[in-house]
């Protein structure tokens, strides 16, 4: 009787016993949940482990044992990572019992940044970074001079082949670590030099004097670059600026500790219209910001109100109706150029990630630390005191300005068509999951696109000409053009810092869809600019897209193939036989609308590009450089990138 009760119990609690609870050993938990530890295994994840392993070594530069740091990416697409730090101790660790630097590269929670006579800030503080990225590799080796000895061991997928041996002699001590990373783990193998040199260069801002060298080996895209900014915080601005007419030449900095919090910034203020703000702490970029990026926010926005109020600049500058004009944080903020970087020792970041700073007193901290420097930093220099203030009431006046002219973009409701914009299509569906909207070029492929979509979860909305060039107006002229008022509605999320929620998009993919020209390359360039400067949530959530119509209908008797580039062409073109009707697509009103669809807008046919950013700061001086008033960086940009270009359509 005991016996068939076990049974039924079994049966109905599904078999599920203490036998099945498993125990994952060693780092075999970061091979099953490598999202947990990298945050993604696509693009991203791969590039963060090159930064865990960076991170040891630039904790050994902020510790003052290292200037040097060199990252190759070789044929292979493995990595080496190589410093002239102190070398990760390879003595007996007093518990574990075998080689530090086994316990380093092969347990988690183990490295020298909980304990501060090693180390008083860094930004690896949870001791996961290198151990995770052994875990994630085919095979990782690591050589370490230390004590004029050179030490060795190699790992497969987080597991030593051997115990820590000598192999040979060294005076000058360091870490030289190479990896491989998993293709059964990341989607695909592949470093982008950009992407890398992104995140190397902000370091060697955040550091001055160190010096990080970076070069890829790979077959046909050779190249290297060296980063060294001994200005540090100033450099830093002065490059996000490169691209920009400033209002002052010299930017503002400070450094100060206060209740063990080192608090450092850099501000200068140029004639944009938009933001560039970048915060760190212990290194690591905080993307979302956090407690020390609201104290700058506060004490900026306060420092300006209370000196144009001593001064009388409000008083003297009227609103209309309303009195003096009241400046807020947005206003403030206009045209700002600035590096908030602090230090500080026992950080609390969300998640290993460390996207956002959670310390509840580095608020007051830096509050405090920035209040008391602008106010005698204005107080010293009223000029440059009188210029900012002088852009920040002209934001505010824009600011009301745009308050009205936003009222005419509104949708009281998402089933509210009556305000929906008349040259819209709309979908049938209402569920932002599966709606799509087509920016389309012209009102001549609107309407084809309009009559080969399909109704029930494709919106069209055709845009006249060249919309508004965004990087050089202010609000209220964006909310004045007919063309981005139509698409602010249509996408029904609002606009502005106060009213903007990507979540409240019509539609989870917005597609641009321009001709394959230069005209169309520089409309769809103008809509992106648009994105990122007033919608970039857009962009983060991953809603933007870019449509592939193909360039070419080759065809032979009743054999037709559509060819998306030129490979494409020349490979359709040999198998035909050569001797095709080649019909080269300029713009999409050449095709009918069953053709449309079938190239480019039948979900099961159709290639769409993906709006991503892989790096904000990089995205945010490109878009300044592209689409600015000053000559010489567009210049620049093009000359360099000249011997890129493969179908120049002139």
């Amino acid at each position: 009787m005991a016996s068939s009760e076990t049974e039924k119990r079994k049966k109905g609690n599904g078999g599920y016993d203490a036998s099945k609870i498993q125990v994952l050993k060693g780092l075999e938990a970061v091979r099953r949940r490598p999202a947990m530890y990298i945050g993604d295994i696509g693009n991203r994840g791969l590039h963060h482990l090159v930064y865990e392993v960076v991170d040891n070594s630039i904790d050994e530069a902020m510790a003052g044992f290292c200037d040097h740091i060199k990252v190759i990416v070789h044929e292979n697409q493995s990595v080496t990572v190589i410093d002239n730090g102190r070398g990760i101790p390879v003595d007996k660790h007093p518990t574990q019992k075998k080689s530090a630097l086994e316990v380093v590269m092969t347990m988690l929670h183990a490295g020298g940044k909980f304990e501060h006579s090693s180390y008083k800030v860094s930004g690896g503080l949870h001791g996961v970074g290198v151990s995770v990225v052994n875990a994630l590799s085919i095979w990782c080796k690591v050589e370490v001079a230390r004590d004029g000895d050179i030490y060795f061991q190699e790992y497969e997928r987080g597991k030593p082949k051997a115990a820590v041996k000598k192999i040979g002699k060294r005076k000058t001590p360091g870490t030289k670590t190479t990896f491989l990373a998993d293709d059964a783990i990341f989607s695909k193998i592949d470093f982008s030099f950009d992407v890398l040199a992104g995140r190397l260069r902000e370091l060697a801002f955040l550091n001055p004097g160190l010096r990080i060298d970076l070069k890829s080996e790979r077959s046909n895209r050779e190249k290297e670059d060296s980063y060294c900014y001994k200005g540090g915080l100033s450099s830093f601005v002065e490059y996000l600026n490169e691209a920009k007419t400033i209002l002052f030449k010299k930017p503002i900095t400070f450094q100060k500790e206060l209740d063990n919090v080192d608090v450092a910034v850099a501000i200068q203020y140029n004639d944009g219209y938009s933001e560039s703000v970048y915060s760190y702490v212990n290194n690591i970029h905080t993307i979302e910001g956090g407690t020390h990026l609201v104290g700058f926010r506060t004490a900026l926005t306060r420092s300006i109100n209370n000196y144009a109020n001593k001064n009388n600049l409000v008083k003297n500058n009227k609103n209309g109706k309303n009195g003096k004009i009241n400046i807020v944080g947005d206003d403030s903020r206009e045209g700002l150029a600035a590096i908030i970087s602090i230090r500080v020792m026992e950080p609390q970041f969300e998640g290993q990630t460390k996207t956002k700073l959670g310390n509840g007193e580095v608020k007051g901290i830096v509050e405090r630390a920035v209040g008391e420097f602008l106010s005698e930093y204005f107080e010293e220099t009223p000029s440059i005191a009188k210029r900012i203030i002088e852009k920040t009431i002209a934001a505010a006046r824009s600011r009301e300005a745009a308050r009205k002219a936003r009222e005419l973009t509104r949708r009281k409701t998402a089933l509210d068509s009556a305000a929906l914009p008349g040259k819209l299509a709309d979908c049938a569906s209402t569920d932002p999951e599966e709606s799509e909207i087509y920016i389309v070029e012209g009102d001549s492929a609107g309407g084809s696109a309009k009559q080969g979509r399909d109704r029930r979860c494709q919106a069209i909305l055709p845009l006249r000409g060249k919309i508004l060039n965004v990087e050089k107006a202010r609000l209220e002229k964006i909310l004045a053009n007919n063309e981005i008022r139509s698409l602010i509605t249509a996408l029904g999320c609002g606009i502005g810092s106060a009213e903007f929620n990507a979540d409240k998009a019509r539609y989870h993919k917005i597609i641009i869809m321009t001709d394959a020209d230069i005209d169309g390359a520089h409309i769809r360039t103008l809509i992106l600019t648009f994105f990122f400067r007033y919608m970039k949530g857009l962009i983060e959530k991953g809603f933007i897209y870019i449509a592939q119509p193909p360039l070419y209908l080759v065809k032979k008797g009743k054999k037709e193939k559509y060819a998306y580039n030129e490979d494409e062409r020349a490979q359709f073109t040999e198998e035909l036989g050569g001797n095709v009707v080649l019909q080269r697509y300029k713009g999409l009103g050449e095709m009918n609308p069953d053709q449309l669809w079938n190239t480019t807008m039948d979900p099961d046919t159709r290639t769409l590009l993906q709006v991503s950013m892989e790096d904000a700061k990089e995205c945010d001086i490109l878009f300044s450089k592209l689409m600015g008033d000053e000559v010489a960086p567009r210049r620049e940009f093009i000359q360099e990138n000249a011997t890129y270009v493969r179908n120049l359509d002139v």
